[in-house]
């Protein structure tokens, strides 16, 4: 059964996404329905802005924005809408994603962006099902039990590891 589409992700450029692919399949494996979106701050200002004014209306709940370099995709989208708006700085040869990092989390006041780490697109996901699952009981015990499992699979590497020498 699908899913009501709750979560844009949004990536600057069709190469950023092999990392914002991971937000998407990761809002997928928690059952919250996401759309895929390439929209630049700098080469198509007004579809970007137009689409993050519009987002709400078009039932979104949170943005999720991927962008390298200059990184304004964010920003931008965030000046457009009282949606939450998770930035994913990107990687970039220049400055190993440093550039991306301080473009993504330097907003003005009154103008917020939460920032997740560099190509930290999963975190991003998760961040946003956080947000989703105050109202949402069902997404609450999804993310709880994905917390479990994360436990459970560092208690079995530690396992593995536990009496060996060094």
């Amino acid at each position: 059964m699908s899913q009501p589409v709750r979560v844009a992700v949004v990536m600057g450029s069709d190469s950023d996404y092999p990392v914002m692919k991971e937000a998407a399949d990761t809002l997928a494996s928690l059952g919250i329905g996401c759309s895929l979106h390439v929209l630049s701050a700098h080469r198509t200002p007004e579809l970007a802005a137009d689409f993050a004014r519009q987002a709400r209306q078009q039932g979104l709940q949170v943005i999720i924005a991927g962008a390298g370099g200059a990184a304004h995709l964010a920003g931008m989208l965030a000046a457009h809408t009282i949606l939450p708006v998770i930035g994913v700085p990107l990687g970039t040869k220049l400055a190993g994603g440093l550039d991306s990092l301080l473009s993504t989390v330097q907003m003005p006041p009154g103008v917020p962006v939460a920032t997740v780490a560099v190509d930290g697109a999963r975190n991003a996901a998760l961040l946003a099902a956080q947000m989703l699952a105050l109202s949402d009981s069902d997404l609450a015990d999804r993310l709880t039990q994905y917390k479990e499992e994360l436990a459970r699979e560092v208690a079995a590497k530690a396992a593995r590891l536990a009496g060996g020498e060094c």
